[in-house]
């Protein structure tokens, strides 16, 4: 599955080379981080009300617009999935109580 991350990634970053005019992600580049903060925002609500709505497939539709919105924001600041799935992976080993603790220490 994470070839599609990859794959997307791949789309996101060729947007940033089209008008704002012709796709709706180069606008969201255009319009800049607090518009991309916004639409992820959105996008969060929807996905805690479709889980309240315990509709599941609204919470995979949210869930994909949220994932979206949150590539399209690792995009704009350089980032790639790789970065996130990496950071996953290191926490793979620890109790949810141990990662937390070591970012008090940070």
């Amino acid at each position: 599955m994470s070839d599609v991350l990859q794959q997307l990634a791949e789309v996101l970053e060729q947007r940033k080379q089209q008008s704002a005019d012709t796709s709706y992600v180069a606008s969201l580049y255009a319009k800049g981080l607090n518009t991309i903060l916004k639409k992820i925002g959105e996008e969060a609500t929807e996905t805690v009300i479709a889980a309240k709505d315990g509709d599941a497939q609204q919470i995979v539709y949210e869930m994909a617009d949220l994932w979206f919105h949150c590539m399209v924001l690792l995009a704009q600041q350089g980032l790639g999935p790789d970065a996130v799935l990496q950071e996953l992976q290191r926490r793979f080993n620890l109790s949810g109580l141990q990662e937390k603790a070591q970012r008090v220490n940070k």
